[in-house]
Order: structure tokens, then sequence, then C-alpha cells
């Protein structure tokens, strides 16, 4: 397992991280107490150290198997999870407000049984709270030692520069860490978020790595799966849905993936995590796995690199629709000395 920097600070996290979002769930396709302990246990035992967890991932469960869990070995894991959807009935208990961001911190360190978060998310805008209000909680948060980091999720561009631009302004905590779905078969990120990770100094942390599923290899053109997986499961208008991944460009990515991985030995999944841990900006990618065979599977692209050939095909074929005004300004608007 390799290691970098978590955006522009000094807190190091291994290359690939474990994403908690199915432990405990109930709807069928969860990742039940034993198995996500063995996932636990194994990725840490490779050199994982980055563990991915949010206060609405099976409404509290999975945090409570991953502090079970990580009795005696907190201090050697960096912890997150986020804050924002609801956590409960009342009118309250959602949001980004100084209320329900204190208290939900209280409620994950208890979950999670620790005394601190090393990295705590805004999971999504609220377009309700002023985002002062939620900043300040957030400094307040890390004044105090219960939270170590801060990032975000989810917001749009002209979002996160706003609230450095107040941090910056504040001199408070500043973001370091910014969680975001992005895969070889969902690059939009790249218009605007690319240069702003850059010039910022955040750590692009990726959700959704293998497309939802798309990218294991095991679904074929115009046959839409029926089986268990996230992409048969998911409805038609969520981001994950087989409607957003049956296009000839996928394909078209997914043969030349396949390729690779018949050239280098590995599988499918391994290809796709490879081109992803190796894109500027990333740092860490989370890893979704349910079951243990999954996970080990996913961690063998820790070995595996792509060479700049290879990538740059990859890039081309996965390459996103033009848009105005990114066509213009690289036409127009790049200066060469």
């Amino acid at each position: 397992m390799k290691y970098k920097p978590l955006g522009r600070s000094g807190l190091i996290v291994s290359e690939l991280a474990l994403g908690t979002m199915l432990y405990g769930e109930e709807t069928g396709r969860g990742t039940d107490e034993k198995v996500a302990q063995r996932q636990i246990d194994y990725f840490l035992d490779q050199g994982g150290n980055h563990i991915d967890c949010a206060d609405v991932y099976a409404s509290g469960c999975s945090e409570e198997i991953v502090g079970r869990t990580l009795k005696g070995k907190r201090d050697n894991v960096v912890l997150a999870t986020k804050v924002r959807f609801p956590t409960g009935e009342d009118v309250n208990a959602q949001g980004l407000s100084r209320r329900h961001i204190i208290q939900n911190v209280e409620e994950c360190l208890k979950r999670l049984q620790t005394d601190y978060i090393d990295l705590f998310y805004m999971h999504c805008w609220d377009p309700v709270t002023p985002i002062e209000e939620s900043l300040r909680a957030f400094e307040d948060l890390v004044t105090t030692g219960k939270v170590r980091y801060t990032g975000v999720s989810n917001f749009k561009a002209w979002q996160v520069m706003k609230a450095l631009g107040i941090s910056d302004q504040n001199r408070w905590v500043r973001f370091i860490a910014a969680q975001y779905q992005y895969s070889l078969v969902k690059r939009d990120i790249e218009h605007e978020y690319s240069d702003l990770f850059k010039s910022e100094g955040l750590g692009l942390v990726p959700w959704g790595p293998l497309g939802g599923g798309f990218l294991s290899g095991k679904y074929h053109p115009d046959q839409k799966p029926t089986d268990e997986g996230r992409i048969a499961t998911t409805a038609e208008h969520t981001e994950e849905a087989w409607e957003r991944r049956n296009t000839d460009q996928n394909w078209k990515v997914l043969e030349e993936v396949n390729a690779l991985a018949k050239k280098y030995e590995a599988t499918i999944p391994q290809v796709a995590l490879t081109w992803l841990r190796q894109q500027p900006n990333v740092s860490s990618v989370i890893l979704g796995a349910r079951t243990f065979e999954q996970l080990e599977d996913n961690l063998g692209s820790a070995h595996l690199e792509l060479s700049l050939e290879e990538l740059k095909k990859l890039n081309e074929l996965s390459t996103l629709p033009e848009l105005y005004p990114y066509r213009m300004i690289e036409a127009y608007a790049s200066r060469e000395f």
C-alpha cells in the first residue's frame, strides 16, 4: 500500500480507503457485522489506514460496527465521517446548523467509540443555514479537539470556493479534502473541480470508483442487469442507475479496461481503480466492497501501475463532452511562453 498527503496538509492517508456505507444495511445487499469486521481487519493488515463513514449509513449502525471493530486499533486509523442529512424526525435533526453539527458529532463519537474524528465532512450544501454558521461550528470543533481536519462533499464549485473564502477571511480551519463521485464512466467534476482542488489544495477522495458496479465487468451491452448488484437495484433517477451507465462510450471504455486487465493478468476493477488512483488531485480512493472477496480483489489494485500511454488512451475513450465555456477556454485562453 502506498500513501499520500491528504490535500495540502500533513495528514497521510493510504491511496485506497475503506468505505462503510453497506455495513449493517438491511436492504438485502448490505454487509453483515462479521464480514465487515473481517474486511476492516484485512484492510488494516494490508496497510490501509483510511476508513470512511457517515452518520446516515445504515441509520448509524455502520458507525457502531466500525467503533466495535476498531477497539485497540483506533490510533492507527484516519477515521472520517459526515454530517448534513436527516438523522431523526425532529425538524432540527438535519442540515448544517450549529445545533445539528454539534449534536451529530457527539452522537458519532459515541457510536465510533472514540474521542476525536480525524476528518469531518459537510456531506452536502444546506440552502437554509448560512455557511458562516456551519464553518464557525466546524472551527469550534477543531479548536476543542473533537475534530482534527475538515472536508466537503457534494457542494457546487462556487459553494466550495465561497466556503474557503469565508474560512480564509476569518482565519478559520480550511477544508483539506473533497469527496465526489468520480470514475472512468463519471468524470463530470473535471469541468470545474479539478482546477479548483489543485489551486486550493484539496485532496480528492472519490466515491463510486467502479461506477456503481458497471466497471466490475459482469454486465453486457443492452442487457439490463437482473441481479442484486447496485446498478440492478438502483432507481432510474439516482446517480448509479443503469440508464446512466448503458452508453456506447462507456462500453468502449470497458472494452479497453478489459484488454488491459488481460495484459496485466489483473481484474477489470483493479484496472479501473488504478486509473483513478493515478489521476491528478486524487489522494485516496474509497472502496465500497460489499463482500470480503470484492475487497480482496479491489486491494489488488495497490500493486498495479498503468503506463502514460495506457492512461492517455483511457482518458481519450472516456473524455467528457464538449461544453461552453470550457471548449472556448481550452482553444483560445491558454498562454505559452
